[in-house]
């Protein structure tokens, strides 16, 4: 369905629909937690649980995110078989119960290394049920022609409170310790089952519910068929597996490298979250996701990551990850909603735990060379190596099109200069593939 003329041109299109306005307030409040809490988690394990362990860090970020590589198909039937709705209801309540005890042993002085892992693996448990759920569930609140904008303003949401939520965190660290930070977030979940409780539930579209067995083995087999649903994937793997790990880097460089303490750490985060804000508003406005605008932003990301491999000072490393969160914000919501947008509705649920699988399930894989490599070489490293990934994956991306569908890219005269997606040897194109 195409969008109305002027509908999807306007930024907040989606507030138009109640039920999507009560979720994106309870989720904005949620996030702001999770940002606070996560940045309390972090400053806990590298300062208090560890001597500046890069690699007990990325241990943590593996262990949230690796249930999330295994558990992914099955979770994406779940989400296909039960009604979203009420399957939200148990992911955000289990998420709640996770956040509570890290709060509840830190509060009462018994926190040890093992107790964060413990709960970072089951906080990706329920994460693996939670995510593909959340993200099949927007094309139930909205019609399909809002779904870019709703999902940009969903990022914009996660990237405002992640605008705000380091730098509170950092500050409440530094006034009153991690127990505060933890608190928030526990309490934070409450939000979201609120917003679930006040919507209009006969205003939702849920899509058909998937009965039978092989419901794992048919997502996979949808996708596989679908190379305009494989490259978004695999962009976003090799992205989330080696180019976002700012949650190691950043604790990193602000620790090792420059010499800060928990509010300058913060605070990075913070103003990573002025790119990536600026990018999900523009997100917001874009009605057809395309191949172009996935790349470029990847190939920007692999440069600036490299600028702030070798940033010189404090300063310069934090004005440079604003283009670099621009460019990150940009890559993944296009891939989200093309996605999206090209699933059918009764396997959306499944092809959507395949794709958050690969781009957050990489994590994994990503996380622990990225904390060995700043042990073994240096913080700096971390960076240049995910930069060349990225880079990498663009030169890959750009050979498999071309081989595959016969495309090339061309770029128009001008400033600034225009690129296109054009197949064989006709003229450029407005559109691209996408």
């Amino acid at each position: 369905m195409r969008a109305a003329p002027g509908e999807v041109g306007r930024t907040f299109a989606s507030f138009s629909i109640p039920n999507y306005t009560y979720y994106f307030i309870g989720s904005l409040v949620s996030n702001l937690g999770l940002w606070m809490g996560r940045t309390a988690q972090d400053w806990m394990v590298l300062t208090q649980l560890t001597q500046h362990s890069s690699s007990a860090l990325g241990y943590v970020t593996a262990l949230q995110f690796l249930p999330i590589a295994v558990l992914a198909p099955t979770m994406g039937a779940v989400a296909d078989r039960w009604p979203k709705h009420n399957l939200l209801y148990l992911s955000q309540g289990l998420l709640a119960l996770d956040a509570a005890a890290l709060w509840l042993l830190d509060a009462t002085g018994v926190i040890q290394l093992w107790h964060v892992l413990a709960l970072a693996f089951l906080q990706g448990v329920f994460s693996s049920l939670d995510n593909p759920v959340r993200q099949a569930f927007v094309p139930e609140m909205v019609p399909m022609r809002l779904v870019p904008n709703a999902i940009g303003l969903n990022s914009a949401q996660f990237n405002g409170a992640r605008l705000l939520g380091p730098g509170l965190g950092g500050l409440l660290i530094a006034g009153v310790g991690v127990s505060a930070c933890l608190l928030i977030n526990a309490l934070s979940f409450a939000a979201v089952i609120v917003s679930l409780a006040v919507m209009d539930r006969r205003r939702l579209t849920p899509a058909p519910v998937r009965r039978g067995g092989g419901a794992v083995r048919e997502g996979i087999r949808y996708v596989r068929r679908r190379p305009d649903i494989l490259v978004p994937m695999v962009i976003v793997f090799m992205l989330g597996t080696f180019g976002m790990n700012f949650q190691i880097t950043n604790a990193l460089m602000a620790t090792k490298v420059f010499g800060k303490g928990a509010g300058e750490y913060g605070l990075l985060g913070s103003i990573m979250a002025v790119g990536t804000l600026a990018a999900a508003l523009l997100a917001a406005r874009r009605a057809h996701p395309r191949l172009r605008t996935l790349l470029i932003p990847l190939a920007g990301f692999a440069v600036f990551t490299a600028v702030l491999g070798v940033a010189p000072s404090y300063q310069v490393y934090a004005l440079t990850l604003v283009p670099v969160g621009l460019c990150a914000l940009t890559v993944m919501t296009s891939a989200n909603a093309t996605v999206q947008m090209a699933s059918d509705p009764d396997v959306r649920g499944r092809v959507m735990a395949l794709y958050m699988a690969i781009f957050l399930g990489g994590t994994p894989i990503g996380a622990p060379i990225i904390g060995w490599i700043g042990d073994a070489w240096g913080p700096r490293w971390t960076l240049l190596i995910g930069s060349a990934a990225t880079a990498l994956t663009v030169i890959g991306v750009l050979l498999f099109v071309t081989l595959h569908d016969g495309m090339r890219m061309a770029v128009r005269s001008g400033w600034p200069p225009k690129v296109a997606v054009v197949h064989g040897s006709g003229p450029p194109s407005g559109g691209g593939a996408g």
